[in-house]
């Protein structure tokens, strides 16, 4: 076999490797834009349950991939309270942005949805010592001038959607915080630790999380909920999609890294775009289109001007960590070396 021939086959290979990561990225990205449709679809229906809906989410993610790790006899790679942390941080993100489509429009929502970026790259430097070229942040910046435009027109200068579009753009922006701590600390466990695990815990403690939370906020928005096969269909719709984009994100976040997958999920906002328009039938603003233009340059700028990343620190055992164990005792002794 010749030098051209060889070159030749890992061209191909690299064109199917590229070719699978972006049908990969854009089945989360549509997942992502379903997940925003069914929530929206809940909410019209004049269901007003944030915390449940994601409550059987977190169930199934706990029952699959629990049942994974009791399969395995596979112990925590990492204390329990640092998932119980991450949890918490997750179930508030996805409470805010549901309780959002109460009051704006799924297309504010999306949109906006991108501010988790700025707060990612904040929480990035600060904790994980990750440095951004200039170019980087300025693609930041074009992010969140694309996304003031919508709240530009959500104030009423071009009129956008939703019943308090303002309000709903805030529970957005602050659900947005929540979203960016949740996902830097599944970067981290994903990265240093076992994929399977993270999932399951996030499941697990987000369960946990939401039950106490549901039996506080929202035991007298359940009682006076009207159920019907339509309310039924979305929370199914929704419990679904939740469950694919929880297993398929931390896969195709390790697989491609972050800059396409960020630039996959940004054709969620289109997706979105179609929804309003083909389903909701509603009018879209030149100002969300503006705004969609303004953040799909700063992502291209942002997610293609990247340094090498500094490495990740590593969990030590009091800090975050335990060793890794087997519930058969196989590592005992290795385990006994290493405390000692």
């Amino acid at each position: 076999m010749n030098w051209a021939s060889i070159t030749t086959w890992l061209r191909s290979q690299l064109t199917l490797k590229t070719l699978y990561l972006l049908l990969l990225g854009q089945l989360v990205s549509f997942v992502l834009a379903f997940m925003s449709f069914t929530s929206s679809l809940i909410a019209d229906l004049g269901v007003d349950a944030p915390i449940t809906q994601t409550t059987f989410n977190y169930f199934l993610l706990a029952l699959i991939y629990g049942g994974i790790l009791l399969y395995r006899r596979q112990r925590p790679l990492v204390a329990w309270y640092w998932y119980l942390i991450l949890g918490f941080v997750d179930v508030q993100g996805n409470y805010l942005v549901n309780k959002a489509f109460q009051f704006s429009s799924i297309t504010s929502v999306t949109l906006l949805d991108c501010f988790t970026i700025a707060w990612a790259i904040i929480l990035t430097w600060f904790f994980l010592g990750t440095r951004y070229s200039i170019w980087q942040l300025f693609g930041a910046a074009l992010c969140v001038l694309g996304l003031g435009l919508v709240l530009l027109s959500d104030a009423g200068v071009a009129g956008g959607g939703g019943s308090r579009p303002l309000l709903g753009d805030i529970l957005v922006i602050a659900g947005t915080v929540f979203f960016a701590m949740s996902n830097v600390g599944e970067e981290f466990f994903v990265k240093k630790k076992d994929r399977v695990e993270v999932v399951c815990m996030i499941g697990i403690y987000g369960l946990l999380v939401s039950v106490i939370q549901l039996s506080i906020l929202e035991l007298k928005s359940l009682e006076s909920v009207k159920w019907s096969t339509d309310i039924i269909l979305g929370l199914l719709g929704y419990t679904i999609s939740g469950l694919m984009f929880y297993s398929l994100s931390p896969f195709v976040l390790k697989l491609s890294g972050a800059a396409m997958f960020n630039l996959s999920l940004l054709t969620s906002d289109m997706w979105a775009v179609v929804i309003r328009i083909f389903i909701y039938q509603q009018q879209v603003d030149w100002l969300y289109f503006l705004a969609f233009a303004v953040v799909a340059v700063g992502l291209v700028i942002y997610s293609t001007t990247g340094k090498d990343p500094a490495p990740i620190p590593a969990l030590e055992n009091g800090s975050l960590s335990v060793q890794y164990q087997m519930l058969d005792g196989e590592d005992v002794a290795s385990r006994d070396e290493s405390s000692g």
